[in-house]
């Protein structure tokens, strides 16, 4: 009974925007399942529902992302950051010139350095100019040949 009312409870955040406890406990009723405030509290723990923001404003409950889902979702930041930030990739011997919009620089070698690109030795950044530092000139030129790839083709 447990296990099919928690099953429930996750279709029903999954379609419904439920804000309060006493929401979730009628949305159960609807479902046939008789649940008190303390048991929904209990679930919702078990569950690791957390509160987020609802479209129209407010809070709803939702399932916590699973740190598999978290790592995702800050790569994918990672990402979008380089991709409105960079403006060209050119590399330079063993160093890979990075060219961004006016004061994003450091933003861009952070989103580098934090998505663990394994060939990068180091990064320096000024304000419009980032340098990426390799071991050779083939880390360099493949690093940038990527970049202009997967970040610079509209």
């Amino acid at each position: 009974m447990k296990n099919d009312r928690q099953l429930k409870i996750l279709e029903i955040i999954a379609e419904e925007e439920i804000r309060t406890q006493e929401e979730l406990i009628l949305a159960l009723r609807r479902f046939g399942f008789a649940a008190t405030q303390a048991t929904v509290s209990r679930d919702i723990k078990e569950l690791h529902l957390q509160k987020i923001t609802a479209q129209g404003g407010g809070t709803k409950y939702a399932v916590e992302p699973s740190p598999k889902q978290k790592e995702k979702e800050t790569l994918d930041k990672y990402r979008n950051v380089l991709h409105q930030v960079l403006t060209s990739a050119v590399p330079a011997g063993n160093i890979g010139v990075l060219k961004t919009l006016s004061g994003t620089a450091n933003a861009a070698a952070a989103a580098l350095e934090a998505m663990d690109f394994n060939e990068i030795i180091g990064t320096l950044a000024g304000d419009d100019t980032l340098l990426v530092l390799f071991a050779g000139e083939r880390g360099a030129f493949d690093f940038c040949q990527k970049i202009n790839n997967l970040y610079l083709k509209d």
